[in-house]
């Protein structure tokens, strides 16, 4: 439940307040001045507090201040029964949440409260999801050896031109990594990177996903749709997984990478597009083509520039680096105290068969996160890194 903070030198208001509130489930505490209600705040988390604004030795308004200037991060609900509209504006400026005249109507109490409580969520959800999304876009490719100093080497020439990039290697090697690098190190970066995976949509739904589709075109298709093609407008199209793309998809899009236009099912309007497209297969593309499971002409059109990913086993000096960045990110994520690798765990590690490659690299790490103590041995990768085996 919601943790509350009164500061207020009246004890008759701080504690009818706190019963009002303790009955409406919220957990409180209280302050009797300036002073102590800054300590509290400064060494407790909390998500609302209500501060009135005259009070001996520090008022409200000072209360404010440090808070600004400690940058902590808490609405701030103002009450005083000396209130104004030069003093209201004057709190709000300072960065409260609301104000509110004594004595209080418990109503507009209680309602100011939970709305300072949904901006404090909503702002925590907010901090979250820019992490996440600091962490997506800050990823670097992780390696010392060289054909990764090679891919990066590339991705640095290739990333500020349109060209077309095809990615290559097998599952769990880090070809959607490459393909974002590409992106943001481009002039289409602030522009958005819409990822779509081949294999994981049916064959019957991989043009709607693709071109979108009109109101009608079909009998789940209730309303008009935009496909990836015009979300990525401006930006990365990301092709995941391209060797798995039907027959009939691959032929529309060759034409809208010839054209720049596509159509939507079941519309006959052309739509013009400006994306790069970035696409990745695990496949031998030119045995698809032998086999004739793949457009040869869309082929050619993708791979103006090639970018090999290796497997995990062909690059095993970069499996302590890797294996290092994996544990300090996941300890960080998990809020898990930092752990390290023995010498002979970074042995033990090299000597597995990676037929998962980096993804089973990083859920090998979490397992022997979440299994060992502070220093993870040798023995234990060999008891868990394959516990099925």
């Amino acid at each position: 439940m919601a943790h509350i903070l009164i500061v207020d030198d009246e004890r008759s208001i701080r504690n009818t307040l706190k019963e009002i509130l303790e009955f409406e489930k919220f957990t409180v505490d209280l302050a009797e001045d300036g002073p102590s209600g800054f300590k509290k705040l400064s060494e407790n988390k909390y998500d609302v507090a209500l501060c009135d604004i005259k009070m001996p030795q520090m008022d409200g308004m000072e209360i404010l201040q440090k808070i600004n200037e400690a940058g902590i991060d808490i609405p701030i609900v103002m009450i005083s029964g000396h209130g104004n509209i030069e003093t209201a504006v004057e709190a709000i400026k300072l960065g409260a949440y609301d104000f509110i005249e004594k004595p209080l109507d418990l109503n507009r109490t209680l309602v100011t409260l939970r709305n300072a409580l949904d901006r404090s969520h909503l702002a925590a959800e907010t901090k979250t999801l820019k992490k996440k999304i600091s962490q997506i876009k800050g990823s670097e490719i992780i390696g010392e050896s060289e054909p990764v100093k090679a891919i990066i080497e590339m991705i640095d020439k290739v990333a500020p031109s349109d060209a077309r990039v095809l990615i290559t290697g097998p599952n769990g090697s880090g070809k959607e990594l490459v393909a974002r690098q590409l992106h943001e190190k481009s002039g289409r970066a602030k522009a958005p990177f819409v990822e779509v995976n081949c294999a994981a949509i049916p064959s019957e739904l991989i043009e709607s996903e693709l071109f979108g589709h009109e109101k009608g075109a079909f009998t789940s298709a209730i309303k008009q749709r935009q496909g990836k093609f015009e979300q990525a407008d401006g930006g990365t199209l990301f092709l995941d997984e391209i060797g798995d793309m039907s027959a009939s998809a691959q032929g529309k899009v060759l034409r809208a990478l010839q054209e720049n236009k596509i159509s939507r099912v079941g519309g006959d309007k052309e739509i013009k597009v400006n994306v790069r497209i970035v696409a990745a297969t695990n496949k031998d593309l030119r045995k698809e083509i032998a086999d004739g499971n793949f457009r040869e002409d869309l082929f050619h059109r993708l791979s103006v520039i090639l970018i090999p990913v290796p497997p995990l086993n062909d690059r095993p000096g970069d499996i302590p680096v890797l294996a290092d960045h994996f544990l300090n990110m996941i300890c960080r994520e998990q809020g898990i105290s930092p752990k390290t690798f023995a010498d002979d765990a970074y042995k033990a590690l090299k000597e597995i068969n990676w037929t998962g490659n980096i993804r089973e690299l990083r859920n090998v790490v979490e397992r022997l996160i979440i299994l060992c103590g502070k220093e993870i041995t040798g023995g234990d990768v060999v008891m868990y890194a394959n516990p099925g085996k």
